[in-house]
């Protein structure tokens, strides 16, 4: 199997379909392109939870693995209130490294308002590198809550700041070397890798569902923007019609892409928020985002069919229906 998501055949067949004791209390468990799960808890309240595994550099692991669960629950319009965390450490680790990934975490969730209340931590023997698990839960009305496959066709597709945000800050600081070898300056390279600070879509996720504005919201991880409207195509059932043309991508994104080869459509997008929203309501949505000091672009509209169709600048199309490949996993086999 490649690295990165695997296959919707693979997981229907041997993860989605092998789920235990079916639970009458579960409103939405896993399932393609769903971010996290619905479960009810009575009085017209629901609690939404979702876990993500982070495996990045030391100086930002903790940091991003708080923010990126979080923003599963945010595309839900719920605000994270408990975190469980799982630190798994390489043999001969240091400390110093637990140290660090515990002051990470300890700062993300101040920043998001909410808190860690258990996990596990170990050292473990036959991994490389650590690994942060966190688990997000949240509580919300069941009537507020905002579902992937709530997308209806006639929908306005909106995405926020850029494609690529996360992949871009990633290579910015993973591939620096490489990058000014091919001639990208230390000032575009020092922008991008500031656009870790813009990980979390909880100011624009949260205000549109607060006002009711969304069908649907999903965050892009692996396999970027792309894959996020492949997921969403998924779960609702629906095609999806993106012009390239208005896609934000930002200019350090495009010189960093364009000397690697990278098609920032395909580079890991946390960070993004896609929403598609009524045709009647899109105006207030872009003047909401718009007045939290974020760039936000109509991109596109939820058609009848399936699959995604990207219309590019010439006029020709490209269809996508199965995940592609990120980006970044192709850098690393190219380049180690």
């Amino acid at each position: 199997m490649k690295v990165g998501k695997l296959h919707p055949s693979l997981l229907l067949k041997y993860v989605l379909s092998r789920l235990g004791v079916s639970d009458p209390a579960v409103i939405m468990g896993p399932r393609l392109g769903e971010d996290a799960a619905i479960i009810d808890i009575g009085n017209g309240r629901v609690l939404v939870i979702h876990s993500d595994p982070i495996t990045e550099a030391i100086e930002r692991i903790g940091w991003l693995a708080i923010h990126v669960a979080s923003n599963d629950l945010a595309v839900r319009g719920v605000k994270p209130r408990w975190f469980l965390v799982t630190i798994l450490l390489p043999q001969g680790a240091n400390v110093s490294v637990l140290d660090e990934i515990t002051k990470q975490l300890d700062k993300a969730a101040k920043e998001v308002g909410a808190m860690i209340v258990g996990g596990h931590t170990e050292v473990s023997p036959g991994i490389g590198k650590p690994i942060v698990v966190v688990s997000a839960a949240g509580i919300c009305d069941r009537d507020k809550v905002v579902i992937t496959s709530g997308a209806k066709v006639g929908d306005v597709v909106v995405m926020t700041k850029g494609a690529g945000i996360e992949g871009t800050a990633i290579i910015a600081s993973d591939f620096k070397e490489l990058l000014l070898s091919k001639g990208v300056s230390t000032d575009v390279i020092e922008r991008a890798q500031s656009f870790f600070n813009e990980i979390s879509v909880l100011p624009e996720a949260l205000a549109l569902s607060r006002e009711g504005l969304v069908t649907s919201m999903h965050d892009p991880t692996e396999g970027g923007l792309l894959n996020g409207l492949i997921e969403i195509a998924l779960a609702s059932g629906k095609g999806i019609k993106v012009f390239e043309e208005r896609v934000i991508v930002r200019e350090e994104t495009k010189v960093i892409t364009k000397v690697l080869s990278v098609d920032p459509l395909k580079l890991i997008s946390s960070g993004t928020l896609i929403a598609t929203i009524p045709h009647n309501l899109v105006n207030k949505a872009i003047s909401i985002i718009k007045g939290l000091g974020i760039d936000v672009s109509v991109i596109g509209k939820v058609v009848h069919g399936k699959g995604v169709t990207i219309v590019r600048g010439d006029g020709s199309s490209a269809y996508f229906e199965e995940f592609v490949e990120d980006e970044i996993g192709r850098l690393w086999e190219s380049y180690g």
